[in-house]
């Protein structure tokens, strides 16, 4: 029965992390559109400047810039699946007034797949975000991405309450259940792919950090 149920989350989990990936891909393919379409405004807007519709220009300004700010929070690393997942979750901290700061430059083309990578980094930034949670005052998650040869080294630091204690490699935290479950799921696949992922936990502070072979 364990072993089934643990299948179960692992299916569960995948298709979450490939339906995230699809969506998030939609909002890049859509900007990527309003940046070749930019041309084709400036033109509108000089067009109705130039026959007085001032009023209908700022109607067009304003539509253009609430469609903008769905897409303005997508993260530029040079990979454009890591783009995807970061972006997401920046958004979502933002939203929970959690400062992000990001400092990434990865490649495409990583043996480590998407599916992977959203599953990993989405469950340390979930875990990052949830001890934001317990923090009033100064929320905070600083992110650091980069190639080092051959492996992808990913550092996070983030607020947090009291420092925890360990059980066994892991931290617990107040979701446990699936929560939990991802963590493991994340020191799995980085363990499969023969690099190492440790966490530490101080008063008021919590860091994860992963080194991994991601190019062949």
């Amino acid at each position: 029965m364990r072993k089934k149920t643990y299948l179960k989350m692992v299916e569960y989990q995948t298709e979450q992390a490939e339906k995230h990936l699809s969506e998030v891909r939609s909002i890049h393919r859509e900007m990527r559109g309003y940046k070749h379409d930019f041309h084709h405004h400036l033109q509108t807007l000089k067009g109705q400047l130039a026959a007085g519709e001032t009023e209908r220009a700022l109607a067009y300004i304003e539509e253009l810039d609430g469609k903008l700010m769905h897409v303005d929070t997508l993260l530029k690393c040079g990979n454009v699946s890591m783009d995807a997942i970061l972006s997401a979750k920046i958004a979502q901290a933002r939203a929970e007034d959690i400062d992000v700061t990001v400092k990434a430059c990865v490649p495409e083309g990583l043996s480590v797949t998407d599916v992977e990578l959203s599953i990993v980094i989405g469950n340390l930034l979930d875990n990052a975000i949830e001890a934001c949670r317990e923090v009033r005052e100064g929320r905070f998650i600083r992110i650091y991405i980069a190639m080092k040869g051959k492996m992808l080294y990913f550092s996070m630091l983030n607020a947090a309450g009291e420092k925890k204690k360990k059980s066994g490699s892991l931290f617990p935290t107040r979701k446990g259940g699936l929560h939990g479950f991802g963590l493991r799921r994340a020191e799995a696949i980085i363990g499969e792919h023969g690099g190492w992922i440790k966490y530490n936990s101080e008063a008021g502070a919590f860091t994860s950090e992963f080194l991994v072979p991601a190019v062949e």
